[in-house]
């Protein structure tokens, strides 16, 4: 994770350019009329309560609620651990070089009348996310809505109860929502992020598959009991002509 920041942070692009890329979103998404951003948060910007909610989701629902979760599988489910270390690790690579290569504003700070809700109402983002380690034009993709949804699917592949499988589906989804509703990122973004994350997935369900050959095919050391015991029919009769 301070690897992560610390490269993001280095990485900054140009603000003209990423003012630009934003532009172009933009006239995308209204293309496709998906340039929804304001009708997302203007609910929740008329309402206190609705507002502080998101504002806790995006800030709260994000690096602790992965920190917890990587602890528990490192804990109790490792397997599962392993494959989602592995797809934060590759998507967090790729997500750099965009970052680095493709900056781009996000909603808040586009001129697009949205309003910065998390900076507003809340200074608890700023002291979990220090802004000199904060790169502000990595909009695209957002691995918000991205890392939400690889730990929702872990938690879903460990959890074994109901109430923690419908937390970790319901993670990702209102994630996805309130990184939208706070003006932090546009909804391409979210597109962008989630499909970045699915092919990271495939890429550490690859790796797990490589972990799985290799000590498949690790030489067993000599006297393991990893042979079966003799049946009882294969061993010798120690009273031979006894009756029976």
């Amino acid at each position: 994770m301070v690897v992560y920041f610390g490269v993001r942070g280095q990485t900054e692009g140009s603000v003209g350019a990423a003012f630009d890329h934003a532009q172009d979103i933009v006239t995308l998404e209204q293309n496709l009329g998906i340039d929804i951003e304001g009708v997302v948060q203007g609910p929740v910007e008329a309402s206190p309560t609705l507002e502080t909610l998101v504002n806790w989701i995006y800030i709260w629902g994000h690096w602790p609620v992965i920190v917890a979760t990587m602890l528990w599988l490192v804990w109790h489910h490792r397997e599962v651990f392993l494959r989602l270390r592995d797809a934060m690790m590759l998507s967090g690579a790729a997500g750099m070089v965009i970052f680095a290569t493709y900056p781009v504003a996000p909603p808040r700070l586009a001129d697009l009348g949205l309003v910065d809700t998390v900076t507003e109402s809340s200074y608890a983002y700023r002291v979990l996310q220090p802004p000199a380690f904060v790169n502000q034009y990595a909009a695209v993709p957002s691995l918000h809505a991205g890392w939400d949804l690889l730990i929702g699917m872990a938690i879903v592949s460990a959890a074994t109860t109901t109430w923690l499988r419908m937390v970790g589906v319901a993670m990702p989804v209102l994630m996805a929502f309130a990184v939208v509703a706070t003006a932090n990122h546009y909804v391409l973004d979210v597109v962008a992020g989630i499909a970045l994350v699915l092919v990271a997935h495939l890429g550490a369900l690859a790796l797990e598959r490589r972990r799985r050959r290799i000590r498949a095919a690790r030489p067993r050391p000599p006297g393991s009991a990893s042979a079966d015991p003799p049946s009882a029919a294969s061993q010798p009769d120690p009273h031979p002509g006894a009756p029976s």
